[in-house]
């Protein structure tokens, strides 16, 4: 191909949809357990954290409900993904091959907010959210009193979710989405000094944890009993104000590893030759960002 700057244009373009593409069409189910919020600034602060609402009589003039209760922040981080081709390469008429490349850094990126996300999710055992305990723990406070996320136990952890919230456990922050970009003019200094042409994505987003009350773990055995305890758990949960909170899990996160108690936990009718009562009682999500 002659190397001129219309030539490299539609190089670039070719390469951009191919990217848009693949990432439009790659799965994703972060969005199942996160909520995203739009940043404007380099961190933002979730000060509505740690104050539960609900509805009162309306006698004489309005309550207001305050909300400014946590001082709890999640700060932007960059990220970014590169390749980059060789100019005899596209002089050559060899660029092609480099085009499932492009679609991979497509995949990659749609892929990249679950990874950020389930790894939140997974390492909240030891990561403490806006109260000061850790995501799951056994005693976050709740006005005069304490309540618990976590069921214990040692062996490989299942969370329940509650999804069905405006509210989700944990927060996906954007300040810049997920664009591809190019180094690819003739006259850049990097082409003429090395005769490489970049091509990438870059992003600026970050991930921090929601509320507790919305996301259950466990290292017990995925077992009716302890299936059954989780629910229970999170469903008598009171907010700040003593009122019942009205959660209702409805998604069964696992690893692959445990993907077949699962499926029978949600599925069988018969479970140890005694009836499953909680028999379709959740969504099952099986992903491997959790191994």
């Amino acid at each position: 191909m002659q190397l001129t700057s219309a030539n490299i244009r539609a190089l670039q373009v070719g390469f951009n949809t191919t990217f848009n593409n693949a990432f439009n069409d790659a799965p994703s189910d972060y969005d199942k357990i996160a909520m995203t919020t739009a940043s404007t600034h380099s961190s933002e602060t979730y000060a509505w954290m740690g104050k539960t609402t609900g509805f009162r009589e309306w006698l004489g003039d309005r309550v207001i409900q305050n909300l400014a209760a946590s001082d709890y922040s999640i700060k932007n981080r960059k990220f970014e993904n590169t390749i980059g081709i060789d100019r005899d390469d596209i002089e050559d008429d060899s660029f092609g091959v480099y085009t499932p490349m492009m679609a991979q850094l497509g995949q990659d990126a749609k892929a990249h907010p679950d990874l950020l996300v389930f790894d939140l999710l997974k390492n909240g055992f030891t990561n403490a959210c806006f109260d000061g305990q850790y995501f799951f723990d056994t005693d976050h406070p709740v006005g005069s009193t304490v309540y618990s996320n976590h069921g214990g136990g040692a062996s490989t952890p299942w969370f329940l979710i509650d999804a069905s919230k405006a509210l989700k456990p944990i927060i996906f922050q954007k300040r810049r989405d997920y664009k591809f970009v190019a180094m690819d003019k003739l006259d850049d200094e990097v082409v003429f000094n090395t005769e490489k042409f970049r091509y990438g994505v870059d992003a600026r987003v970050n991930v921090g944890y929601g509320l507790p009350q919305l996301a259950y773990a466990s290292k017990q055995t995925l077992d009716l009993t302890n299936y059954a305890a989780a629910r229970a758990a999170m469903r008598s949960l009171k907010g700040d104000n003593g009122r019942v909170l009205n959660i209702n899990p409805t998604l069964l996160v696992v690893p692959p590893s445990l993907e077949a108690a699962a499926l029978q936990l949600l599925n069988a009718e018969m479970i140890n030759n005694t009836s499953n009562t909680l028999r379709g009682t959740a969504t099952l999500l099986v992903t491997p960002w959790l191994v």
